[in-house]
């Protein structure tokens, strides 16, 4: 099987691969606008193939669709900064050629797309399914849902609304929430929390990547549905967060009175459903802390992020 992975070399994306390449040829197409090396250890392998190209070129993305048998389309301007602070570009590579390539692969073709359970937006009203409303509060929501409908009006199609992904990837967030708060914890033993009662949904990125081959390989039971995909166990607020960190660091944890977030998502979500399909997350927050702690004593940037 042959599977096209745009924006192959992100954080999702140089991790996929590795849960593909053993039994299919993976290509990856990949414009590098944030790290050359992430994809350096599958150099060598004969299944592996990288383009480097911008996915809004319509002439060099319809040659690489033409001979794949699944497409997982993640390139994307990821996150709140830099969608508000690139618009257009957020537009066209969220959305539109996203809606490009469902009017386009043919109707054997397969296609997994991530959007994201931030599509929830703020919700005071119990748990979240894949049949409760979305409610976008930002540029990056609104585009990721837009694309995910796209999706949903073809064939052949899985579409997971990812939680809040955390854990080490050869191409480093520490953005990321869990990510974040571990390497504030490790330079700093201070964090400052703002509306640390908000939830929010967690899960380890081989996890996701996990549920991406999950689903690969199940793809008649799975196909043509939606899928919250996050690990149930990890609903939580920012202080539960904290105070999970502070398990294995030395942490200050400061709550802020008088000073909000203006990140207001706030959602507990259940991915009930894509368990029932017979996948199991193999990760929590404890192993994700200790790997995020590897990881910072092996990296010297430090900063990496989408913005």
């Amino acid at each position: 099987m042959k599977i096209l992975i745009t924006g192959g070399a992100g954080y999702i994306g140089s991790e996929l691969v590795n849960h593909f390449i053993r039994d299919h040829e993976v290509v990856v197409l990949d414009s590098l606008m944030y790290d050359a090396t992430s994809l350096l250890r599958y150099s060598s392998n004969p299944n592996f193939k990288f383009i480097r190209g911008d996915v809004r070129n319509i002439k060099l993305l319809s040659r690489l669709m033409q001979d794949c048998d699944v497409i997982i389309p993640l390139a994307a301007l990821v996150g709140f900064p830099i969608c508000r602070d690139s618009p257009r570009e957020a537009k066209e590579v969220n959305y539109e050629i996203n809606k490009w390539i469902a009017n386009n692969k043919s109707k054997d073709q397969k296609v997994i797309y991530p959007c994201t359970n931030s599509g929830y937006g703020s919700r005071s009203d119990g748990i979240c399914t894949e049949e409760s409303p979305l409610n976008p509060i930002t540029l990056y929501g609104i585009t990721k849902v837009d694309a995910e409908k796209a999706y949903k009006d073809v064939e052949n199609h899985v579409t997971f609304r990812l939680a809040t992904v955390f854990g080490p990837s050869s191409r480093m967030r520490t953005d990321l929430l869990v990510n974040n708060f571990v390497l504030k914890t490790l330079r700093d033993r201070v964090l400052v929390l703002y509306e640390c009662e908000f939830m929010r949904n967690y899960g380890h990125l081989q996890d996701v990547c996990r549920a991406f081959k999950f689903v690969v390989d199940n793809w008649d039971s799975c196909k043509n549905e939606t899928y919250n995909m996050g690990n149930d166990a990890l609903n939580m607020n920012k202080l539960q967060l904290a105070q999970k960190i502070q398990e294995h660091l030395p942490l200050e944890i400061i709550k802020a009175e008088f000073t909000s977030d203006p990140d207001v998502r706030d959602y507990i979500v259940s991915s009930q459903k894509f368990y029932d399909k017979g996948f199991k997350c193999q990760y929590d927050l404890d192993d994700g802390i200790r790997q995020l702690l590897t990881a910072y004593d092996i990296i010297e940037s430090p900063w990496y992020a989408n913005y």
